[in-house]
């Protein structure tokens, strides 16, 4: 097994491990045994010297790894406690030496930049800018959101009344039907057989 090829799923200690193996399975079963590996040839002690050398050289690197774990928490703890105090420290140092960046410097420190006053121009420009924002945005003041109101002025309920079933054991009666209307009476003109004679006049 090459230590160079170790894939990044393996820990150090299943290599460590797996080294150990091979060490103690050669000199078991192979004490007198002799190899030829990438182009050199190994007795099996001179093998499991070479491979003891690899372990010695991975635990090592175990060991800093615990090491450095153990320390970058102590650092962290340290850091938490500590840098506000370093903090308020720097400030009050530059607080007093702030016409007096020679000593200052002996501290380390650099004199804190005071912000240049802003011309009229600069304001204009920042205030016309917020404007713009605002408007192309859609939002606004809190005085102006407050003359703003719904439209409502009251609230109308309609009752909503279900049909009356009809009680049971009732009958229901039938309504009779409207009769039609009869057709208008005809008027008979009756015609006398013999012409009336005119007044006066008598028949011959």
């Amino acid at each position: 097994m090459s230590t160079t090829t170790t894939s990044k799923a393996t820990t150090q200690a299943s290599t460590l491990a797996q080294l150990q193996a091979l060490i103690s399975g050669l000199q078991k079963q192979l004490p007198s045994g002799s190899f030829t590996l990438v182009s050199t040839v190994y007795t099996t002690a001179t093998l499991v010297t070479a491979l003891q050398g690899t372990v010695a050289t991975l635990t090592a690197v175990t060991t800093a790894h615990a090491a450095l774990k153990v320390a970058l928490a102590a650092w962290a703890t340290e850091a938490a406690k500590m840098g506000p105090v370093i903090l308020a420290l720097r400030r009050i140092l530059q607080s007093m030496y702030a016409d007096a960046p020679d000593t200052l410097a002996v501290y380390g420190l650099e004199a804190r930049k005071v912000p240049a006053p802003r011309t009229t121009a600069e304001k204009a420009a920042t205030a016309a800018k917020a404007a713009a924002t605002r408007i192309a945005r859609g939002t606004a003041s809190k005085k102006a959101k407050s003359v703003i109101t719904g439209n409502v002025t009251g609230v109308t309920i309609t009752p909503i009344t279900a049909p009356t079933a009809a009680a049971p054991g009732q009958p229901v009666t039938a309504q009779p039907a409207t009769p039609a209307a009869a057709p208008p009476a005809t008027t008979q003109v009756v015609t006398s057989a013999a012409p009336l004679s005119p007044p006066g006049h008598v028949g011959q």
